[in-house]
């Protein structure tokens, strides 16, 4: 089979780009006749449109457009910001006449929805295009809506998201870093972007009294949209001891053993282009406690009390009284923390993510 895969490849490293990536190589194994264009960008910043964009715009569609012809199927990962819905119509146009053969895969879904539901005419375009394509793959059954006004409900397949299997913990393992906490572990492992509620956590944790403050680490890495506001994290951070910034990434074995440290992972988002985080899934593997919103895709792998605890979004208050909360309900950690990891053993392993998306695929 002659593939066409239009996604972003890892390096930099973000929930889409990690899930394009893994995919890829597990197509690699059975198929070498594969074309790739890569739809990463050098910035992270969102629905915006620059020189820099426009051309790496232009590079992607020129791609496209010399690799269209002769493939069994045309895999593409799409974008969820208007800017880039016109890039990928843009993609549907050239490959129009092998529309049949197209697979379009959504990571996220807040953003498609608003597209969608809020300008008619991306909404008709979108239709246009995405009637007579081969499948659409989505998150959740939060999606499916989104998409059954644009193509029939039997060719939109959920595929949930995934935890590396190498992340996946012990009971010892897990036992042991919940046993008789001195100074909570609080890990926030995302890119840090505007909506992504770092910023908040941050000003939660500062509000903290003095005396409750010292009973937390707070641990943070990711990579910032613009230099500017690296500077300004930074300068926030200044004073405090028992707060770090790792860096723009970690991965591997220093990724394990940074979740495994940790007791919490914190990821309070409103990011209008969020999914089913990845990061949450990893931090289950790992046996964390997860503190998050009921945003976009997210109510749907996470149950708040069995799973960790909702926050409201946007408040450095809510954040603030739940950490001073989470002194006394310590004995509750472990038992939320192997039903995580458990939850990804059944239902978030890579095998399964991996399994699924193929078994589409080969039916076409």
């Amino acid at each position: 089979m002659r593939i066409l895969f239009i996604a972003p490849i890892a390096p930099p490293v973000d929930g889409q780009s990690k899930a394009s990536t893994l995919l890829l190589n597990k197509l690699y194994e059975k198929c070498n006749d594969i074309s790739v264009v890569s739809l990463n960008k050098k910035v992270f910043r969102n629905n915006s449109l620059n020189i820099t964009r426009i051309y790496e715009i232009i590079k992607v569609l020129y791609k496209v457009n010399r690799l269209k012809h002769n493939n069994d199927l045309i895999y593409i990962s799409i974008a969820e910001s208007f800017f880039g819905n016109i890039r990928d119509l843009l993609i549907y146009t050239l490959c129009y006449k092998y529309r049949s053969r197209i697979v379009i895969h959504m990571l996220g879904g807040a953003g498609m929805k608003k597209i969608i539901g809020s300008n008619k005419i991306f909404y008709r375009l979108n239709k246009f295009f995405i009637k007579d394509f081969l499948a659409v793959l989505v998150e959740g059954t939060h999606n499916v809506p989104i998409f059954t006004q644009l193509i029939s409900r039997k060719k939109i397949h959920i595929v949930p998201n995934f935890a590396d299997d190498f992340l996946i913990s012990t009971n010892e393992e897990i036992e042991g870093k919940l046993d008789n906490i001195n100074i909570i572990n609080i890990l926030y492992l995302s890119n840090l972007l505007p909506g992504k509620g770092y910023e908040e956590l941050i000003d939660g944790f500062s509000l903290l009294d003095p005396l409750i403050r010292e009973n937390f680490k707070l641990t943070f890495v990711g990579s910032f949209e613009s230099s500017y506001a690296e500077k300004l994290f930074m300068e926030k951070i200044q004073g405090f001891e028992n707060v770090k910034y790792l860096g723009r990434f970690v991965d591997g074995i220093d990724k394990r053993d940074l979740y495994l440290n940790s007791h919490i992972f914190c990821l309070p988002t409103y990011y209008p282009y969020e999914g089913q985080p990845i990061s949450i899934l990893e931090a289950y593997a790992t046996g964390c406690v997860v503190i998050t919103t009921n945003h976009s895709g997210i109510p749907y792998i996470f149950k708040d009390g069995i799973n960790g605890f909702f926050v409201e979004p946007k408040s450095k208050y809510a954040i603030k009284d739940l950490l001073t909360e989470l002194l006394n309900k310590k004995g509750l950690f472990l038992e939320i923390a192997l039903n995580n990891r458990n939850e990804v053993i059944e239902k978030y392993r890579t095998t399964t993510y991996l399994s699924n998306i193929e078994n589409i695929l080969n039916t076409r």
